[in-house]
């Protein structure tokens, strides 16, 4: 990354980071997709096994590896500071914070996994493939974990288009091993469903050695020498890493778990409507990916920006990142009400479920309007390492407002099981609103602070 002083040149820079890091994100995404729709070709059980184990895996994952996003701000503002030779300790430190969480993971996961499902009221065979996938799964966590923070590093450097590549690489990867040990091929086990979370813990094994031999060997990651040597666990760094990283993990897992929770309380109103409300969900997800790529680019040039001292360049960057992702929403959503039928129809054959899924979209449409805004200021907070007060607005936003809002339309008005997306749409106003005062109170403390502070440079 480079200073840049024109708004052709923000949005050159901007444009950069932020296109690879869109790709990597929906790689991401295709790949738990891959996994779902490959066990559904295998058997129904399987699917509904692995459905169920991705919806116990998910929160927990995004909201623990969330966590670690902690190291890209920190990366990020000792770079736009100059201070280079901090940077390796951080990582490594980073890294050993990561591998700790992948064994808080793995030591609750043992104890609490039979009981939860014990507690679900499933078919054996169901509960029995969510066990084993997500035992399979558990295999790769630790380095999954040590490849967030390899990931957060790399994109600190603004060099995003490199974790597209590596992520590229392994989705096929992916797809094949979910081939060989779903269906039993090449003399591969016939595992069903199962062998989805296996396919899923090499690829993790695969990304993360790759990302390694990518930072020790590639410019301009090697110039950090980040694995020359071995530095002892430093708890006070864990502590900055903490400090920082819990709030956003926080926030990630209020923001995911909530619709879980949404679709257990669908769950009244009939098997129609559950499939409906996931398969638009599960289209929502994909657009969403647009302005969550611009929150995770927003904290990359915020943070080098506010690193270096330039507060103005910082608010600059702010204002193009909402302004981008406001018009990408607004044509997604338009895009969205004219094909909301097409677009049903890629999940069902059944006109019931069709025409039920076409009105969920609707609601959907006003997510993306309050995605657009809420998402890329958590991005620019966390930039300015303002993580804390997010938190506790995603907290009421969506557990305070949003949650109980849409139990009382869902069950005391004529709103059915659409008041659930009305509430959650609710909250999401109300959050991006709450977040828009928070940003312009940061923007306002920094540019003071930056204006009577000498100068290091």
């Amino acid at each position: 990354m480079k200073q840049t002083s024109t708004l052709s040149e923000k949005i050159k820079q901007f444009s950069y980071i932020l296109i690879p890091i869109l790709i990597t994100q929906l790689a991401m995404y295709a790949m738990n997709f891959f996994d779902t729709m490959m066990s559904g070709q295998y058997a129904k059980n399987d699917l509904a096994g692995v459905a169920i184990g991705s919806s116990l895996w998910v929160p927990v994952y995004t909201g623990l590896s969330g966590i670690l996003l902690a190291v890209t701000p920190i990366v990020a503002q000792l770079v736009g500071a100059k201070k280079n030779k901090e940077v390796p300790f951080s990582v490594i430190q980073g890294i050993y914070a990561g591998v700790s969480l992948a064994l808080f993971v793995l030591l609750i996961g043992s104890l609490a996994l039979e009981p939860i499902l014990q507690s679900m009221t499933l078919e054996p065979e169901v509960r029995s493939i969510a066990k084993h996938y997500l035992i399979a799964l558990s295999f790769g966590i630790i380095p999954l974990f040590v490849f967030n923070v390899l990931r957060s590093f790399i994109d600190a450097l603004g060099m995003t288009r490199t974790t597209m590549i590596i992520t590229l690489l392994t989705l096929p990867i992916n797809v094949i091993f979910n081939y060989l040990l779903i269906f039993g091929k090449l003399g591969m086990p016939e595992l069903g469903g199962v062998g989805s979370g296996y396919a899923s813990a090499i690829t993790y094994w695969l990304v993360t050695f790759i990302a390694i031999m990518v930072v020790h060997r590639q410019k301009p990651f090697n110039q950090y020498h980040i694995f020359k040597r071995l530095y002892a666990i430093s708890f006070k760094k864990w502590k900055e890493i903490f400090l920082l990283g819990v709030p956003i993990g926080m926030s990630i897992f209020f923001e995911t778990s909530i619709f879980s929770a949404v679709t257990l309380f669908m769950s009244k109103f009939g098997t129609e409507v559950i499939a409906a409300h996931q398969a638009a969900l599960n289209f929502s997800s994909l657009l969403y990916m647009m302005p969550l790529s611009i929150s995770m680019s927003l904290t990359i040039v915020v943070g080098f920006e506010i690193g270096a001292k330039r507060a103005q360049d910082a608010k600059a960057y702010s204002k193009l990142g909402l302004t981008t992702s406001i018009l990408m929403s607004s044509m997604s959503g338009v895009i969205l009400y004219l094909f909301r039928t097409p677009v049903s129809t890629i999940y069902s054959e059944d006109t019931i479920v069709i025409g039920l899924i076409a009105q969920f979209l609707v609601y959907a449409i006003f997510f993306q309007f309050s995605d657009a805004i809420l998402a890329p200021m958590q991005g620019i907070l966390r930039g300015y390492k303002d993580v804390n007060v997010t938190f506790f607005i995603a907290l009421i936003s969506f557990w305070v407002i949003g949650l109980p809002l849409g139990y009382i339309l869902a069950n005391y008005t004529a709103q059915g099981p659409f008041g659930y997306w009305i509430g959650l749409i609710s909250g999401l106003a109300a959050g991006a609103i709450a977040l828009s005062f928070r940003l312009f109170a940061v923007q306002k403390r920094k540019t003071s602070e930056i204006a009577t502070t000498p100068s290091d440079f």
